[in-house]
């Protein structure tokens, strides 16, 4: 049987994706000759200081080579099927402080390559390309992200426009070996919300909880975080990027634990992401206004996680969780009105303002979603994903309703749609803040496949959390 393990023991497909891009490169129109060129991001200092920035290694890079070394450079023969990788040589000086880098041979042993070369290598091997295929072949390169140093004297063709787009569309579609990068990114996540969810219990801060996720994932082998987490108790989970994470547990004035926190984080491994949102009480029983706004959510994403397959709408996932949300606040006495009236005023978006979720991979908010930011149409405005999901994307599913005056006072106060909401039940709502509730979706020809295993359900969240 394969397990993830083994999965992950062989090598980064860097060839196969490579392919994939050439193939994609001349479904656009360009021939077959012409070479992919591509750079690590370089080590920088900090402005001032002589420690080195936290790196992170470019995307599109990593997608071809799999490798995380800094400053080195890659060539991809698109004609002759072959790629190169340029890493750093043996620089004694740093030896004596950061120890012996990466040999050649042990590169070549674990990047899917064909060949590796030292970094002072890159324009002899240019060189060599164009005198046998130059006159035929194009450069693709991305702008912006080429050496002053590095000439390409001899191609027929500098296309610096191309390439950027055509990896973020090639990289929509995961292989085997990206969904168990991520199931594994998810698995680590997973246990952190727990150890998070087990740490609020005699937490007295945010940070607290923050800390205790954090320090799962680095035990579990993952030490990057796929972005800063969200830890949001109270009234702060209306912010949707809130980013505090820094207030106290217990209310100042009535000295009495807030009702609950909502934590939006995830684990980066091998520079792949998981994003996870979960909603716990503090005291380990929900409040009933959360309870209902929790069971609202839950089904909301249950409904709208059903509906994934191949060729599914993406607008149309997004707007059945809004019919849902509807339909639960109606029955809270929250709204007034028809469904379909409200569906068709706008009125749920006052309540659930941001898109149903987002491709997931290498980045967070991950490429190739095509959204429209100037669309007028408030309940789509800011879907960072449009159209159909093509089988082999991983999608977040993260239905959320809040509470933020900011965003419900318009709506309260226009005379066009005060009518819609009852705001004496409103009242009773505020303290809930915000619940959210995000897995990472992968979705095959005929449905999906749920990545995330962290609790979700109310009597395992608050048996954890008690």
């Amino acid at each position: 049987m394969t397990t993830l393990d083994s999965i992950l023991a062989g090598k980064y497909p860097a060839k196969a994706h490579a392919r994939r891009v050439a193939e994609r490169l001349h479904a656009s129109g360009y021939g077959r000759h012409g070479i992919i060129y591509l750079e690590a991001q370089k080590t920088r200092l900090i402005e001032d200081n002589d420690e080195a920035m936290p790196f992170r290694q470019r995307r599109p890079f990593f997608y071809l080579s799999g490798c995380p070394l800094p400053d080195s450079y890659l060539i991809y023969n698109i004609g002759r099927d072959e790629l190169t990788l340029f890493i750093p040589p043996i620089d004694p000086e740093d030896v004596i402080w950061s120890g012996l880098p990466m040999s050649v041979a042990e590169a070549l042993r674990r990047y899917d390559v064909d060949q590796v070369l030292p970094t002072s290598e890159v324009n002899a091997t240019l060189a060599s390309i164009a005198s046998v295929d130059g006159s035929k072949a194009a450069v693709f390169a991305i702008a912006g992200q080429i050496s002053e140093e590095t000439k390409f004297h001899g191609f027929i063709e500098m296309n610096t426009t191309t390439l950027k787009g055509v990896i973020g569309d090639t990289r929509v579609v995961k292989d085997g070996y990206e969904i168990a990068l991520l199931r594994k990114a998810n698995d680590i996540s997973a246990k952190a919300h727990i150890a998070a969810i087990k740490a609020s219990r005699a937490a007295t801060n945010e940070r607290e909880i923050e800390a205790a996720f954090i320090a799962a994932c680095i035990a579990k082998g993952a030490r990057d975080q796929a972005y800063h987490p969200i830890v949001a108790c109270g009234q702060n989970g209306a912010t949707l990027h809130y980013g505090g994470n820094d207030d106290d547990l217990t209310d100042p004035v009535t000295k009495q634990r807030k009702s609950s926190v909502l934590i939006d984080a995830g684990a980066e491994y091998r520079t792949y992401c998981a994003d996870i949102t979960r909603v716990f009480p503090l005291g380990g029983k929900f409040t009933l206004e959360t309870r209902h706004i929790y069971q609202i959510v839950l089904r909301m994403q249950t409904e709208t996680i059903a509906m994934l397959k191949e060729g599914v709408r993406w607008e149309d996932v997004h707007a059945h969780a809004h019919r849902v949300a509807i339909k639960g606040l109606l029955d809270l006495g929250i709204l007034r009105g028809s469904e379909d009236e409200l569906f068709d005023k706008r009125i749920s978006v006052a309540f659930f303002p941001h898109g149903l979720g987002h491709y997931l991979g290498m980045d967070t908010h991950d490429t190739g979603g095509n959204p429209d930011y100037g669309d007028k149409d408030t309940m789509f405005k800011y879907l960072r994903v449009r159209g159909c999901l093509p089988a082999g994307s991983v999608i977040t599913v993260e239905p959320g309703i809040y509470f933020c005056r900011f965003i419900i006072k318009p709506f309260i106060e226009s005379p066009e749609t005060n009518k819609y909401i009852d705001i004496n039940i409103l009242e009773k709502y505020w303290n809930v803040g915000g619940v959210r509730i995000e897995d990472n979706v992968h979705v095959t020809q005929q449905g999906y496949e749920n990545l995330t295993t962290a609790p979700k359900a109310f009597e395992e969240v608050e048996m954890l959390a008690s």
